[in-house]
């Protein structure tokens, strides 16, 4: 076993926690699963030796996946944001959370089939609605309001009005 990191991630699942990190690990780059853990007895949410916890990284960032059963579920008060370079990217990400169980949301927001949420937001969208030209900005705002995965191109006509 490594050392863990200083300071983790930690997220509850309900079970599955091992097959979300392999499709962490399989979707996103700079991500990998480590250590998968097994209980050495029984648990509220499980038996010995069903996987407990597992160690792994999306995108560089340490995550510890908890098989921790339905006390708690998981809220857009935690999400990952990703920060995509273009609509390709943008919409790879989406598609494949989306097309793995998960569901749409509003403003470049989804979830994945274990509850967790996602931003899939463009770099071009954060820099828009940062416009030291207030009312551009709003004009990319506005249009990010009315659409569910983020559109680059509708962004870039807002923002030029």
């Amino acid at each position: 076993m490594t050392t863990p990191a200083k300071n983790t991630i930690c997220l509850w699942y309900k079970g599955g926690a091992e097959e979300a990190a392999r499709f962490y690990a399989d979707t996103f780059p700079d991500s990998f699963v480590g250590a998968v853990l097994r209980a050495p007895g029984d648990f509220p949410s499980g038996k010995k030796g069903d996987v407990l916890t597992v160690e792994f990284t999306v995108m560089g960032i340490p995550c510890l996946g908890l098989n921790g059963g339905p006390a708690f579920t998981q809220s857009e008060a935690f999400s990952f944001q990703v920060a995509t370079t273009d609509q390709a990217e943008t919409d790879r990400y989406w598609n494949a959370i989306i097309a793995h169980g998960g569901q749409a949301s509003a403003c470049g927001w989804c979830k994945d089939k274990w509850g967790v949420s996602w931003q899939i937001t463009p770099v071009v969208l954060t820099r828009a609605i940062a416009d030291p030209d207030p009312a551009a900005a709003k004009r990319a705002f506005d249009a990010m309001m009315d659409m569910t995965k983020i559109d680059i191109s509708a962004i870039e006509a807002a923002l030029r009005g």
